[in-house]
């Protein structure tokens, strides 16, 4: 009995030390496991599960709203950039001038003809008739050897004004330019300083036949003309060779003389100090190239109807694309997304007031100002038609009020587009398509996070079931062991006692 007891606390102890050393975690479960000790449960695989079921509705829902938002950025950020494209293709195609009266001169030796930025064209043609071209002074100097030639020091002084009858008359209002020349410059280092006075003159050596002549030349117009003084410094002369006035100075040295263009526009008599005349008359921009005196020429205008046409067939064509698309997304028996987005329905709604909006506030009385005078029309569902019978009537009465909505000005169909564009695209308002991105972008990133931190929690319940698991496997293995040796014990003394 002695021996018995003995053996027991032997057994006891050699259990005890079959004990994992190390914390029990899944390494230490699945090995109970594999050793048929313990309960015969996998504890790691039944820890994971219930975890897994603790976080399952959380991860579910958060799972469905990321899914749900990112429909919803998808689809808000795919109609904002459909109507962005709307006004820049709109933009390009006004751009393109093929939907406004272009003007064009049928004699292109005398000018060029170009539409005013935000005009349309006129309404009748003009007459041209150029009997002067704008021109620049042009002075030289007198011969010198080459570029590299001294000219003396000092300082040159140009004066700015106008000559009439062989007198100059200086203009007060323009300060003249002092040229300094140092020792040692060259003809070509006089260019230079004279190209780096600032003060609209410009100067370059003409050379030829081993000779060299400085060129200096003005701004065009009549006063723009220009004299030319000199102060030399002592002991180094040769400045003064430069100097010219139109009563003092060499004639064979004036190369060109300054004056205004001269012409008639419809028979009314202009003169202008450049041959560029911008906004010229209504609809109208020139660039004089040529004289034609005594003998006019025409300046008429292109027919844009059937380029309007086109542009508003497509243009109807567009809006029901992104209506379209619109009714799509917003609509609760298709699932839209966007069924209760505050940018979408004030999309909605400024997409339907859009035909009746005024384009022209400043349109004369019975003229075309809003895309219905053109016959565009909205339904109750938010389509769009076109009457194309009210379109071609308004173009035959009004031909220039309507050409004057397709421009890229302040005013007309693009400008209104722009307008729309902005508005759907500003971030910072939240009833707009784009400020609802910006806040389910927002919604997204706390969701991500929120998600993330339940993967955490789910991850640490894990470890810790592992861990509580892996003892009460360990410690019901032990009890088995004990268990097992007392009734092999007791079989034994069983088995003495009866002999």
């Amino acid at each position: 009995m002695t021996d018995a007891i003995s053996s027991t606390g032997s057994s006891s102890t050699a259990a005890t030390t079959t004990r994992p050393a190390t914390d029990p975690a899944t390494v230490g479960a699945a090995l109970v496991t594999s050793l048929g000790l313990g309960t015969g449960i996998n504890m790691t695989t039944l820890a994971t599960q219930i975890a897994g079921a603790t976080y399952a509705d959380q991860n579910t829902h958060i799972t469905s709203q990321l899914a749900q938002v990112q429909v919803q950025i998808s689809e808000a950020s795919a109609l904002a950039g459909a109507v962005s494209s709307l006004a820049s293709s709109f933009g390009t195609l006004v751009d393109g001038g093929g939907l406004s009266a272009t003007p064009s001169v049928a004699n292109t030796g005398v000018a060029t003809a170009t539409l005013p930025p935000g005009t349309s064209g006129a309404a009748s043609s003009y007459s041209l008739e150029v009997s002067r071209l704008a021109s620049a002074q042009v002075l030289t100097s007198p011969t010198f050897a080459s570029a590299a030639s001294s000219t003396g020091s000092g300082s040159l002084t140009i004066t700015l004004g106008s000559i009439s009858n062989g007198a100059f008359t200086a203009d007060s209002s323009k300060t003249p330019l002092a040229i300094t020349v140092p020792s040692g410059a060259t003809l070509a280092d006089v260019a230079s300083a004279i190209n780096a006075s600032g003060g609209g003159i410009t100067a370059y050596v003409a050379t030829s036949s081993g000779s060299a002549q400085l060129v200096i030349k003005g701004a065009t117009g009549a006063n723009s003309a220009f004299t030319l003084s000199a102060s030399e410094t002592a002991g180094d002369p040769g400045l003064s060779a430069f100097a010219w006035g139109p009563s003092t100075g060499d004639p064979t040295r004036l190369a060109e003389s300054a004056q205004d263009a001269a012409f008639k526009l419809d028979g009314v008599a202009h003169t202008s100090a450049s041959n560029t005349l911008p906004s010229v008359a209504p609809g109208l921009s020139l660039s004089l190239t040529g004289t034609n005196p005594g003998q006019p020429t025409t300046i008429s205008y292109s027919n844009p109807s059937s380029g309007i046409t086109s542009a508003m067939t497509n243009f109807t064509a567009a809006l029901n694309t992104l209506v379209t698309s619109l009714n799509t997304d917003t609509t609760p028996s298709a699932n839209g997304s966007l069924s209760n987005n505050s940018g979408a329905r004030a999309l909605a709604r400024q997409l339907s007031q859009l035909a009746g909006a005024v384009v022209m506030p400043n349109a004369a009385a019975g003229a075309p100002s809003t895309l219905a005078d053109l016959g565009l029309t909205v339904s109750k569902n938010g389509s769009f038609t076109l009457d194309s019978a009210k379109l071609s009537a308004s173009l035959a009465q009004n031909p220039t009020a309507v050409a004057a909505m397709f421009t890229n000005g302040l005013h007309g169909i693009y400008g209104n587009l722009e307008t729309l564009s902005f508005a759907v695209n500003s971030a910072s308002d939240p009833g707009s398509l784009a400020g609802a991105v910006t806040y389910s972008t927002a919604l997204q990133t706390r969701l991500t996070a929120q998600q993330t931190a339940l993967t955490t929690q789910q991850t640490t319940l894990r470890t810790q079931l592992i861990a509580s698991f892996a003892s009460a496997d360990s410690s019901v293995a032990e009890s088995k062991s004990t268990l097992s040796y007392l009734q092999e014990q007791i079989a034994a003394w069983n088995a003495t006692k009866t002999n």
